[in-house]
């Protein structure tokens, strides 16, 4: 396959309603469109229970199941999907690259719309220990562990499939949940790795040296104490800021740490466009960052095109 057969029109990051839209959109384009997203159940929407007030909708469904209409739509349309963590990007010429776990990805154009569901560092030592065995990326960071004993805080689907992923690397994984989790506690998959499940567990803190050597957990039922001795520490604690941290600034971000965009959704880059949750935006409804991925979509044809107007798609 030749170097412009393997380079895409347009790379989406991010597989929530904005950058699936956006792929919707793009593809109907006759765009060749690929959405790199981190995983169907990270996002916002994954986590919401019931969505009944988006147009079109008749009857409740969960944000799963919308995501799921979302995607397939894109699909349909000739968008490729593929789940991937986004570690880098390099988006100042005008072949862009991006960077995963798996390999690299080329394209003319890029909508970043990776949500916001990051989070500040809050637990005593996080900030401290970061890089030195707090992580916030299993797939990036498992192999560093072989052999020693991790713990994943969370108990998201997310946080189980990375479990698993750490498994495969030692026999010494936790998982810490804050509630009782029943669904934890009976997951046959957790159950046959041999992976202990910690439940109604709060970090308090984490320790260590020049790394990290120990965490503090509180027991949320009796309100005591235990320290475990841990070498690493991955943290699927979810939050509300928006996540750029793979970008390292090469987009302009706000004092908010949000993308910043004009009215079409473009950055400061040319051929590099926003959508969503992860920009400025003061409403953070589904709809909206739907009807961002619209018109990041439409933007980004204007400038592969060399437009001076965006096509409008009525059929």
């Amino acid at each position: 396959m030749s170097e412009e057969e393997l380079l895409y029109d347009c790379i989406i990051i991010g597989g929530g309603p904005a950058g699936l839209s956006a792929a919707q959109y793009a593809s109907r384009l006759a765009l060749k469109t690929i959405v790199l997203d981190k995983s169907k159940t990270a996002g916002a929407l994954a986590f919401t229970n019931k969505i009944e007030n988006y147009p079109g909708i008749i009857t409740p469904v969960t944000g799963a199941e919308l995501l799921d209409i979302f995607r397939t739509q894109a699909v349909s349309f000739g968008a490729e999907y593929v789940e991937s963590q986004v570690i880098g990007a390099m988006l100042d010429n005008p072949t862009k690259e991006v960077f995963t776990m798996e390999g690299v990805y080329k394209g003319r154009s890029v909508i970043v719309a990776t949500g916001a569901m990051g989070r500040k560092p809050s637990l005593k030592g996080e900030k401290e220990y970061l890089g030195k065995g707090v992580s916030y990326c299993a797939v990036c960071d498992a192999a560093f562990y072989k052999d020693k004993t991790v713990c994943i805080v969370g108990e998201s689907d997310e946080a189980v499939k990375e479990t698993l992923l750490l498994r495969r690397f030692t026999d010494k994984v936790f998982i810490i949940a804050q509630t009782e989790n029943r669904k934890l506690l009976e997951n046959p998959q957790l159950i046959a790795q041999n992976i202990k499940v910690l439940v109604n567990k709060r970090i308090e803190e984490i320790r260590g040296g020049e790394v990290v050597e120990s965490i503090v957990l509180m027991d949320k039922t009796s309100n005591k104490q235990e320290i475990l001795p841990m070498d690493g520490v991955f943290m699927y604690l979810h939050g509300n800021a928006p996540i750029v941290d793979f970008l390292n600034f090469a987009v302009d971000i706000s004092d908010d740490k949000c993308v910043i965009t004009n009215r079409m959704m473009e950055t400061n880059l040319e051929g590099v466009f926003a959508a969503g949750d992860v920009t400025c935006v003061e409403v953070r409804q589904v709809l909206v960052a739907a009807a961002n991925g619209c018109l990041a979509a439409l933007s980004a044809e204007k400038y592969l095109h060399h437009r001076k107007r965006r096509k409008l798609v009525w059929g």
